[in-house]
């Protein structure tokens, strides 16, 4: 009898104990502190700080434009030897599945609340802005089904063809911007810290900049949508520059890149600075150094250093880090370690900001609008007003990269808009403007032809043509979504790098 009292009190003892232990359950194994929703203007700061330019454009866009080169290769090569390289990421790496993804998201969280009403028109515009860089990258690519593998379980999108991709643009910009409102609430974004005038400013830029883009294949859609731009209102000085800004805290991936494994190997193309020298630029003093007397990486020391535009001596395309060497001799320097460089201290700084869209480039292609009779106003004026912008703009890549303004104005003086070589030289001035923007500098000489410059030599090239056309899709869409990759190869063309994307016509 005892012992059935002793296992009856111990049972309801273990009932007692497993029933207090079930209470607050719940609670004690859920993460108070972890969040389980991010609000959308996160998202949209981190998809901003994304886009700063990538360290990929070093392999592919400044050389194929002839600002910056290497003579190194393996990981190295690409556009210095006209060879493909599809394990650079960059581009399709960072817009396409990061900040693309991100911006989807934003818009998917904020299109149905009226209090995110100006939030969202913010991430259609950075949505059209991501989208034109990877298909003016590209060509063809999932634009419309992009960023939808999470909320819609779509995992291969469809290639869009970029015809499509631009329809779409140019109407995003144009209703994204003049949807903006300033009495909706504010929002607490990185760019522009909230201020809804110039994100109005930035969207009409970029519709001009993309109605630009079409001058060639359909120069009544570009005339159209460069008019509703310009009525809409774009940039008005350098204040609405859109840029990412860095920090000791988010440095810059360029920054970084030339400052860590590549600090020696990159140097800028005897192209660009010949061009800027025999213009008496003040903007090469802003962007060179040389180590002068430099017989190795090692003796690129602060002594050495000398920014002064006379020294300064481009590296040729077409050579590598062997069949440089006699031509270096040939010119009197010590290796080829003593070419001229961009400074990595200044704007190639690990706090130089990344400029995206700015007031300059805004008004040179203006100049050009204005000379097809496309918008009001003098384009002698655009040219000069967007070479004195691009010039102040040094400033503020670094204190020590500032131009005087007396420079300036005898530069302008000298670089008249001349009846009969308006394009050439609005292009030119482009070319110069958008320099470290590898995309756009891109992008604009395709379009443009201009400036002129000899293709590269190097013997072992891949292309046919003179110069590289396109970037090719990375492995990993051979990988996870061949099919539709393929669908877009064949209607697009073979993926290599001189088949032109649809608005790149002669």
């Amino acid at each position: 009898m005892k012992n059935i009292i002793i296992r009856t009190f111990s049972l309801v003892l273990l009932l007692t104990l497993f029933t207090r232990c079930d209470e607050g359950f719940d609670e004690l194994n859920t993460n108070q502190v972890f969040p389980t929703s991010i609000d959308p203007s996160f998202v949209m700061n981190d998809a901003i700080r994304r886009s700063s330019i990538p360290t990929s454009i070093f392999v592919f866009e400044l050389a194929i434009v002839q600002q910056v080169v290497t003579p190194n290769g393996v990981s190295l090569a690409g556009a210095n030897f006209n060879q493909d390289n599809r394990n650079r990421g960059g581009i399709w790496q960072n817009h396409y599945l990061n900040v693309m993804k991100s911006i989807i998201d934003v818009m998917d969280k904020t299109q149905n609340d009226e209090s995110m009403h100006n939030l969202y028109q913010m991430a259609r515009i950075w949505r059209a802005y991501t989208g034109m860089v990877i298909t003016d990258t590209f060509g063809d690519v999932p634009y419309f089904g992009a960023g939808q593998a999470f909320l819609e379980g779509l995992t291969t999108p469809e290639y869009d063809q970029q015809q499509d991709i631009y329809t779409d643009i140019l109407t995003e910009l144009d209703e994204a911007s003049a949807a903006l409102d300033a009495n909706r609430p504010m929002v607490n974004e990185v760019l522009y810290s909230g201020n809804i005038d110039q994100w109005k400013r930035l969207g009409y830029s970029l519709l001009l900049r993309a109605a630009m883009r079409l001058t060639e294949v359909d120069p009544a859609t570009a005339q159209e949508y460069t008019a509703r731009a310009f009525a809409g209102g774009v940039m008005q000085s350098n204040d609405d520059n859109a840029a990412i800004r860095h920090t000791d805290l988010y440095r810059s991936p360029i920054g970084n890149w030339l400052n860590g494994s590549e600090a020696n190997n990159y140097f800028l193309v005897s192209a660009f600075v010949d061009y800027l020298q025999q213009n008496n630029d003040p903007r090469l003093e802003s962007i060179a150094v040389r180590y002068i007397g430099a017989e190795n990486g090692a003796q690129q020391t602060p002594d050495r250093a000398d920014t002064d535009p006379s020294v300064q001596i481009g590296m040729p395309m077409g050579f590598d880090n062997t069949t440089i060497t006699p031509v270096a001799e040939e010119l009197g320097l010590a290796s080829f370690y003593d070419f001229s460089q961009l400074d990595r201290t200044r704007l190639g700084g690990q706090t130089a900001s990344s400029f995206l869209v700015t007031y300059g480039q805004t008004q040179l292609l203006l100049a050009e609008a204005a000379v097809r009779g496309w918008v009001e106003g003098d384009a002698a004026t655009y040219y000069t007003n967007g070479i004195r912008a691009h010039m102040e703009q040094m400033a503020s890549y670094d204190a020590a990269s500032a131009i005087e303004d007396a420079a300036i104005d005898a530069y302008i003086v000298s670089q008249p808009l001349e009846a009969g070589r308006e394009m050439e030289l609005i292009s030119t001035q482009y070319w110069v403007a958008t320099f470290l923007n590898g995309p756009e500098t891109f992008a604009n000489f395709r379009r443009t032809g201009y400036p002129v410059l000899a293709p590269n030599p190097y013997p072992g090239s891949e292309i046919d043509g003179d110069f590289i056309l396109r970037l090719t899709y990375p492995d990993t869409e051979y990988a996870v979504n061949s099919g539709n990759l393929n669908t877009a190869v064949g209607r697009q063309g073979p993926d290599v790098l001189d088949t032109p994307v649809w608005w790149d016509v002669d």
